[in-house]
């Protein structure tokens, strides 16, 4: 390596001086252009390792309208967002997936009105190549936002209906919500259970809608004390359960829209002196290993590939960004998705 002052940072001309080549041969190899010969490029980049040379970020996105930086922006407390499996599971994903692009995420909290200006004001700001949003709310002002500055995004979850007839189009990952619910009814009905009630997920989220949906596509004339609406947490779950207990004693089993709000259930079963199986069945949705394993009985949910989610939704967006290189696995994608789901059974239905 030779030898430099201390502090001195290597230049574009000193690899170009090295490797023999022109400075935008350089800058061609290091920024993926296919357009220069395979041994030359390799060249390059042995010189890039020898001398330690960084590119400079600021003067590279200028050149390639790139900051490699992606925003995933979150309409949940921050709270949740750590103690929730499910979070954890859909970013451990999209990171996967952004980091095998040599991109960098960049968490994003909307937790209050006040704060759509400042996540706005930031993503229209030309920091970021795209954005990546989930658990958006019915009239959620964030798909207008990301339209209107041109911003490349892909949403966790499907439109909602409210969406749609604004005339927003969107690219989206979503699963199956409404046929997992259908199939886990379906199974508490295979077992005999007539009472069937359910526990749905706050009712301004498509998923929670969706699940909703697919319970009524099962039992149509479900009376509505065999329904009540929770929050997609444990506290929420419990709370919706002593509410069912105490509406409907002589229920037999409970489709709850989230593994954690199960768990939650669970708890409340069992204080009442219910048992699982035998007096209540109980089916959750995610199938979370961290929730679905530790629960007693373990608990039969919908499996949903959570992590494969995230994966996708970052592939998406990708595909969606300008001047972004292809990955050689990359095929052209569809403009949404929605991810088949399966039931998982354990001990509890």
């Amino acid at each position: 390596m030779t030898e430099r002052p201390n502090g001195y940072r290597p230049t574009l001309q000193d690899v170009a001086h090295r490797a023999g080549v022109s400075k935008s041969t350089v800058s061609r190899v290091i920024n993926g252009e296919p357009r220069v010969r395979a041994v030359v490029a390799e060249r390059v980049r042995r010189t890039v390792d020898e001398l330690g040379y960084v590119p400079n970020q600021a003067a590279r996105s200028l050149v390639t309208r790139r900051n490699n930086a992606v925003a995933v922006v979150v309409t949940e407390p921050q709270n949740r967002l750590f103690v929730d499996p499910y979070f954890n599971c859909l970013l451990r994903g999209i990171r996967e997936e952004l980091v095998r692009r040599g991109a960098q995420p960049v968490l994003l909290f909307i937790e209050e009105p006040d704060d759509y200006p400042r996540v706005g004001n930031f993503l229209g700001g030309g920091h970021v190549d795209g954005a990546l949003l989930f658990s958006l709310r019915t009239d959620d002002p964030l798909p207008a936002m990301v339209e209107h500055m041109g911003l490349p995004a892909v949403f966790g979850g499907r439109p909602t209906v409210d969406s749609v007839e604004r005339g927003h189009t969107y690219t989206f990952v979503d699963a199956d919500n409404r046929g997992g619910a259908s199939q886990a009814v379906r199974h508490l009905l295979s077992l005999g259970r007539r009472r069937i009630a359910t526990i749905t997920g706050p009712l301004g989220q498509a998923s929670a809608i969706d699940r909703l949906g697919g319970y009524r596509d099962v039992l149509p004339d479900a009376p509505p004390q065999l329904i009540v609406e929770g929050d997609f947490t444990l506290q929420g779950g419990a709370d919706a359960m002593a509410v069912l207990l105490d509406r409907s004693p002589d229920l037999d089993a409970v489709f709850v829209a989230s593994d954690l709000m199960a768990s939650g259930a669970l708890r409340v079963l069992r204080e009442r002196g219910r048992h699982v199986p035998e007096d209540v069945a109980v089916v959750g949705f995610d199938d979370l290993t961290a929730i679905a394993e530790a629960t007693e009985p373990p608990l039969t949910t919908v499996h949903q590939d959570i992590e494969g989610m995230g994966r996708l939704m970052a592939r998406l967006l990708f595909n969606r960004t300008p001047d972004q290189p292809a990955s050689r696995d990359d095929s052209p994608p569809p403009a949404s998705v929605v991810t088949p789901v399966r039931l998982a059974v354990r001990q509890s239905a």
